[in-house]
């Protein structure tokens, strides 16, 4: 190791070197540690000053022979912790007196990096008017302001929701989780992926005024523009909305085999039944779905429909409407972890728990487009804390169970 550090150090071109010297006043510095964060700051600048006079040295290029001619300095700023600092920048020009950019200011001082630090604090539960008061108080700045602040962060916000927009889908997925998150009186459909090897990914997300047919619809089509296989057996989790079981059937039919979410179909049920009877019914149903194969499980659901019709025909029907899509998963021999993974929505559930904690303190959605920025942005935020889904080292037995009715349906076909 100490052999590659001496030859990565030789093979620096001392053109290449910036020399830096500051004294450092040791006594001052050492008796209160705010002074020593204030000299880092100070000591930033001090670096992307010597940074711009190392480019404009090397462009004007040694005496007597300059194509490029110092013409003193100008007031600019740079972006440094997320805000703007006020510097003096040194000016060139040309022998035809044209004004020569320096690369080192264009990149301190682009937009980006200043967007992207104030996405990082709204990411983190910090409000616009608040942004200010949140940053260390090192050195003083401006562009920090509310308004600067929501400029920022609609522009970061925008590039991040054409990124996910464009982004290819995963070419692995096994398994697609579909539901819908509201905000105020939009709603945004989302579609999460989870491929081979048990990572998560969010695919995409389409805007409407409800979790209808339509959107589910277009949002599929727009996951097939993008790489999604619509040949391939996939598993699509979903909870009890009609209008998304709907959007499978038509853009992906039989391909795609649905597992309901067992919790919204147990809530369903319980919520007509009277309390004495609630309990009951629970065990009851957890029971049946916990039989390890198809047959006894949709034997005991049955068993449970006629134990509810008399005490409730609404909760009976409820139970019959999509009963052997609650119990996909036995009909696949998926084991026990896989099993409670994939039974209900939970993973699409805690993302869009990030997604609220995020955009908790927006009070007003204005339209549309601010709907899908701000859960463009939140969403990809929250993939960046997403864990392999429990079980994942079972997938294989899940992608073996779909090829094999892949090949079934081959051979019925021939």
């Amino acid at each position: 190791m100490a052999r590659y550090r001496k030859c990565s150090v030789r093979a620096i071109p001392k053109s290449d070197a910036i020399s830096l010297q500051i004294d450092l006043p040791v006594s001052e510095l050492l008796s209160i540690r705010n002074d020593i964060e204030e000299f880092c700051s100070y000591l930033g600048i001090k670096v992307m000053t010597a940074f711009m006079e190392h480019e404009a040295k090397q462009k004007t290029g040694p005496w007597g022979r300059q194509t490029v001619y110092r013409h003193g300095t100008q007031p600019g700023y740079v972006i440094y912790h997320g805000r703007k600092l006020p510097i003096r920048r040194p000016r060139l020009r040309d022998q035809n007196r044209q004004e020569v950019s320096l690369q080192s200011y264009r990149i301190f001082q682009s937009a980006p990096r200043l967007e992207t630090a104030v996405a990082r604090k709204l990411m983190r539960n910090c409000s616009t008017r608040h942004y200010q008061g949140a940053l260390e108080d090192l050195t003083q700045g401006y562009g920090i302001e509310k308004s600067s602040v929501s400029r920022h962060f609609k522009a970061c916000s925008a590039r991040q929701l054409q990124l996910l927009l464009r982004r290819p889908v995963p070419t692995d997925l096994v398994a697609l989780v579909i539901d819908g998150q509201h905000f105020a009186r939009h709603c945004v459909t989302v579609a999460m992926g989870i491929d081979r090897k048990g990572h998560k990914h969010v695919l995409g997300l389409w805007h409407g005024a409800t979790e209808n047919a339509t959107v589910g619809t277009s949002l599929l089509e727009d996951l097939q523009a993008r790489g999604l296989n619509p040949t391939e057996r996939i598993l699509a989790v979903l909870d009890g909305s009609k209008a998304l079981r709907k959007a499978i059937q038509t853009v992906l039919g039989e391909r795609a085999l649905v597992q309901r979410c067992r919790v919204h179909k147990q809530r369903n049920v319980v919520e007509h039944l009277p309390k004495e009877k609630q309990g009951q019914a629970v065990g009851r149903l957890r029971a049946a779905w916990d039989q390890p194969h198809f047959a006894s499980a949709l034997k005991q659901l049955r068993r449970v429909v006629q134990w509810l019709q008399p005490i409730s025909p609404t909760a009976a029907r409820s139970l019959e409407e999509g009963l052997e899509e609650t119990i996909t998963l036995q009909k696949l021999h998926i084991n026990q972890t896989l099993n409670r993974t994939f039974s209900s929505t939970n993973m699409i559930e805690s993302c869009f728990a990030h997604v609220e904690l995020i955009t908790s303190r927006v009070k007003h959605w204005r339209d549309g487009s601010m709907v899908l920025r701000w859960a463009a942005a939140a969403l990809l935020f929250a993939e960046t804390r997403f864990r392999r889904i429990k079980g994942a080292e079972q997938l294989g037995a899940l992608v073996d169970s779909l090829q094999a009715l892949s090949n079934n349906d081959q051979l019925k076909a021939a």
